[in-house]
């Protein structure tokens, strides 16, 4: 038992949303790599500042601005501290992680790639870390090439030299797939991208708030997360850099608080990162993602995650004893997805039929379909754990998984 396990009773109490009942049965909620549930602190915070300091932030000279503007600042303080970023300005907010990686591609790729250039990536990106630069290199005339993986889902590291060389410009990875739920060595990565002069961003969506990520030892140029996979609020992204990097980019959209000055021909551009957050940003969100990081700081990331990884090799163990069920990926060293086929069963059935079990889980291709596509298979079912999961809920989804089977005659 995890010492997390020992404070389920407090999580609970923490997540309402954990005493529902779905279709007449408790909830069993298994789709955290989608979307977190949202803790009573962080609800709290966003109340308190819509109730008490509702006000636009760092242009208004009246006490609820300034309150406002002092609780969102903060909120990037208490960031910094929480991915132990060396200055508070290396923290953008953004939209969503899609928005800062987005962001990196367009304002520092694209200005810097062209025909000759390449891009790497690896075979089990999402498709915001794909798409996003698939994009930029149609528009630049750059080349993507692959880090592909084992047969296991591990990277290839014997590839590593022979995709990233000379030519190669930017390097983006994810450091925990949202499907194969491996934790990657994105360190070997970076220092492989930073010896031939290339940059390195890391995705890191499916590990900030789920272990401890600390950016200066990851040695990444930019790191990008969402607040919505770390029990904060949705519609806010964040993206971490190097300040060189930050320095040396252009902003990307136009509008308030991103300038200095503006005439009728040009404008003077802000410092960073206020030149990247062009109109009003998300203040709720960020207080909200504050809060965020006090509720997870004080469970503990490293509890956390041995919490996690603990669940989830279990849930492996357990589904893969059932006949014609096949999970992908690595059978340890995973945190969170666990993606799976049940044989002979749409993963969409499998889905509903969990859903009528009280069991939420996700099915499709999970934004990868280029992994899936790798995989030999056009879908999965996945059910994803984090901290607000306990060892019975591994229990729930294998009986949930077996009444599957039982409706589709695989079982008797």
């Amino acid at each position: 038992m995890s010492a997390l396990s020992e404070l389920y009773e407090r999580i609970v109490a923490d997540f309402p949303i954990l005493q529902r009942q779905v279709h007449g049965r408790p909830l069993v909620y298994l789709d955290s790599a989608a979307s977190s549930l949202t803790p009573r602190p962080v609800v709290a915070a966003l109340v308190d500042f819509y109730e008490q300091h509702r006000a636009n932030v760092h242009r208004g000279l009246h006490q609820l601005s300034a309150e406002a503007t002092d609780l969102f600042e903060g909120s990037r303080d208490r960031i910094a501290r929480f991915l132990h970023a060396p200055r508070r300005e290396q923290i953008v907010f953004t939209r969503g992680c899609t928005s800062a990686i987005n962001l990196v591609a367009q304002a520092w790729a694209r200005p810097r790639l062209g025909p000759g250039d390449v891009v790497v990536l690896s075979e089990l990106e999402h498709h915001a870390n794909l798409v996003s630069w698939q994009i930029v290199c149609r528009q630049t005339g750059a080349k993507l090439r692959y880090l592909p993986l084992t047969a296991e889902g591990h990277w290839d590291l014997t590839e590593l030299a022979r995709v990233i060389r000379d030519d190669v410009k930017v390097v983006a990875v994810a450091h925990i797939s949202n499907v194969l739920g491996g934790l990657n060595p994105v360190e070997a990565v970076v220092a492989q991208a930073h010896r031939v002069g290339a940059v390195c961003l890391v995705d890191a969506a499916q590990s900030v708030g789920h272990l401890p990520v600390d950016v200066q030892a990851l040695g990444a140029d930019f790191v990008c997360f969402s607040s919505h996979k770390m029990c904060g609020p949705t519609g806010l992204g964040v993206l971490y850099g190097k300040l060189e990097r930050l320095e040396a980019m252009e902003p990307l959209e136009g509008g308030g608080d991103m300038i200095v000055h503006v005439d009728w021909e040009e404008s003077t551009w802000n410092q960073v990162p206020y030149k990247f957050e062009a109109g009003t940003p998300p203040i709720a969100e960020a207080i909200g993602l504050r809060a965020a990081c006090d509720y997870l700081d004080e469970l503990g990331l490293a509890t956390i995650r041995e919490h996690t990884q603990a669940l989830t090799e279990a849930a492996v163990l357990a589904l893969e004893e059932l006949p014609g069920v096949k999970v992908m990926g690595p059978k340890q060293g995973r945190v969170g997805p666990v993606a799976f086929t049940v044989e002979g069963v749409h993963p969409h059935d499998v889905a509903t039929i969990l859903d009528g079990e009280g069991v939420a889980v996700r099915a499709g291709h999970h934004c990868a379909q280029p992994l899936h596509a790798r995989l030999g298979i056009p879908a999965t079912a996945r059910a994803s754990f984090y901290l607000t999961n306990r060892a019975s809920d591994v229990d729930r989804l294998v009986a949930a998984v077996t009444t599957v089977q039982k409706v589709f005659g695989h079982v008797r």
